[in-house]
């Protein structure tokens, strides 16, 4: 009876410790976390020294029909601002192979990073995808934006934050997505 005891009492001891901590999620006004990641040339990326130069868009993302129809605005957003200090890095929750493919059909022209574990979710406080982390110059969380919108406009509400941020007049991020959009489509 002791080791039916003792053997019970280690499975529950065992079963308590395999339960990962609950998320923290992360909220505005709050510290950036400690976040380093390699891109997929071995470089790394280290959130505090990116957000020591100014600020820093953390986009958490998959290749996904809706993230994809996201990208374009999030892409003109980093285009808009760059010359005025904003960092856009995303991570995307794909395996190399998968992603080759998607990078050169995309044309991808902001940082990037894979991660098909998703630990940079944990890092966040979040399991939504996708999940965008405004970190002002400094390192503070000014704006979090969860979940999709193809339509641009989370993406039109963070360049908006974004300009405040770097001092720059607002660029009508989702206006200029949505007429090049228009122009590029085949006439009927």
């Amino acid at each position: 009876m002791k080791n039916i005891l003792t053997l019970f009492a280690l499975s529950l001891a065992f079963v308590w410790s395999s339960h990962a901590e609950p998320l923290k999620s992360l909220k505005v006004g709050e510290s950036a976390p400690e976040f380093k990641i390699k891109d997929t040339q071995g470089k790394e990326i280290d959130l505090s020294k990116l957000s020591a130069k100014g600020p820093v868009l953390v986009r958490l993302t998959c290749g996904c029909l809706g993230c994809d129809r996201e990208l374009p605005y999030f892409q003109a957003l980093n285009e808009a601002y760059k010359k005025n200090g904003i960092n856009l890095v995303a991570i995307f929750a794909e395996p190399d192979e998968k992603f080759a493919k998607y990078v050169k059909s995309r044309k991808l022209n902001m940082q990037y990073a894979l991660d098909p574990k998703k630990n940079s979710w944990k890092i966040f406080g979040t399991k939504t995808m996708p999940s965008n982390f405004l970190i002002d110059r400094g390192g503070k969380v000014v704006a979090i934006s969860k979940g999709c919108d193809p339509s641009g406009l989370i993406a039109r509400n963070l360049g908006d934050k974004t300009a405040q941020l770097v001092k720059a007049e607002k660029i009508d991020i989702k206006g200029q997505v949505d007429k090049n959009k228009k122009t590029a489509a085949p006439k009927k």
